[in-house]
C-alpha cells in the first residue's frame, strides 16, 4: 500500500516538473522596436539620417518681473 502511494506521488511530482519546466522554454523576448526610416524627396529610397549637431543645453529658468500692467491685473482679481 506504501508502495502504491509513493509511486503515485513521485508520478505527480514528476509530471508537474515537467509541465513547469515546459513553460519556461522558448519564452521569447519582447520585439524590437524600430525607428522610422526617412525617405528621399527625389529619389524615394531610404537614407541614412547624418549626425545632428550637439544640440545646445537648455537655458536655466530665470524669474522673470512682472510688469506694471501684470501687477495691475493681479491687483484688480
Amino acid at each position: 500500500m506504501a508502495d502504491l502511494v509513493k509511486e503515485l506521488v513521485t508520478g505527480i511530482m514528476n509530471s508537474v516538473l515537467k509541465e513547469i519546466l515546459k513553460k519556461g522554454k522558448g519564452k521569447s523576448t519582447a520585439t524590437k522596436r524600430k525607428k522610422r526610416q526617412t525617405r528621399s524627396a527625389t529619389t524615394g529610397r531610404f537614407v541614412k539620417k547624418t549626425a545632428t549637431a550637439a544640440s545646445k543645453p537648455a537655458r536655466k529658468q530665470v524669474s522673470r518681473r512682472r510688469t506694471a500692467a501684470g501687477r495691475s491685473k493681479q491687483r484688480s482679481r
